[in-house]
């Protein structure tokens, strides 16, 4: 790995997370560990020479682990250590600045899903979400998260779980919902949408991000 050379915590922190990809890595380990094939279908611009010096770097540097899996689904997963998960306030922070800024005209019309929920979790308003306290059960091809709402604050977890309400859909459908001002009415009576539960709680929650600063 290229250094720095440069006494500066900042320099010793891009020593180790500053090659390029390393940082989307991360991203897709956010919320839950990942086999080496869904990682590179979350970074689909990454060849899989490349994911596999990233996976190698950031390993020898502590910032994820790999285990092997028990059958019936035995494989390798990668997960983030302590340290590891200890640069989500500071990928959130790049989102956050990152957001307003327009995308290139190289840049893919759809999100991963992590990458949509990093996007969730960068706009969320909590003066929109004022008294609000729910469980939504986010449903994605392949993939699903549970997203809490819970003292002015929103956490995610890739699991399935028990839920105030839940929608099963697509990542460009979500970003419709909250980005682009669809209503989920259209997208259920579509067929691009199911939504189960309390309805009326998961409309106000889909207005809960600045769309401003979105995807």
């Amino acid at each position: 790995m290229r250094s720095y050379r440069d006494l500066c915590g900042i320099a010793r922190a891009l020593d180790v997370v500053g090659e390029r990809w390393a940082l989307l890595v991360v991203r897709e380990l956010l919320f839950g560990p990942k086999r080496f094939a869904d990682l590179h279908r979350g970074l689909p611009g990454m060849s899989q020479n490349v994911l596999t010096q990233r996976l190698r770097e950031l390993e020898e540097s502590g910032v994820l682990t790999r285990r092997r899996t028990l059958p019936p689904a035995a494989g390798l997963v990668y997960r983030l250590t302590d340290r590891g998960r200890a640069l989500e306030p500071v990928l959130l922070a790049l989102g956050r600045w990152g957001s307003p800024l327009p995308p290139g005209p190289d840049s893919a019309a759809e999100l991963s899903p992590d990458a949509l929920i990093v996007a969730l979790r960068t706009t969320f308003d909590p003066s929109a979400a004022a008294g609000l306290r729910a469980a939504v059960q986010l449903r994605l091809p392949g993939d699903a998260f549970r997203l809490a709402v819970d003292g002015g604050g929103l956490a995610a977890e890739r699991r399935e779980a028990a839920a105030d309400a839940v929608l099963t859909t697509t990542v460009r459908v979500v970003q419709d919902l909250v980005f682009d001002g669809r209503g989920l009415d259209d997208a259920v009576r579509s067929g691009d949408a199911s939504a189960e539960g309390d309805t009326a709680l998961l409309r106000r929650f889909l207005a809960a991000f600045d769309d401003r600063r979105g995807a």
